[in-house]
């Protein structure tokens, strides 16, 4: 196995691109369908603005919810 010096190590660049990927079309799915959810069923504007809000944060709900439901006894 070869060692590097740290000298070595400021002569090599990485580039990492990454194209493609369906993580951005999943989340923009999931926060029209998250404001659908929670502002669909408020029924005051403060009730409507709370959904706004709470649909830009839809999959911290979601995991919150999944673990709580996983730790079930």
């Amino acid at each position: 196995m070869a060692h590097l010096k740290p000298t070595d190590w400021k002569d090599n660049n990485v580039n990492v691109q990454v194209h493609g990927g369906s993580s951005d079309a999943v989340y923009g799915l999931g926060l029209f369908g998250a404001w659908a959810w929670y502002i669909g069923r408020a029924t005051t504007p403060e009730e409507r603005i709370k959904g706004f809000f709470k649909g830009l944060v839809w999959p911290a709900f979601l995991v919150y919810d999944l673990f709580q439901f996983l730790n079930k006894d």
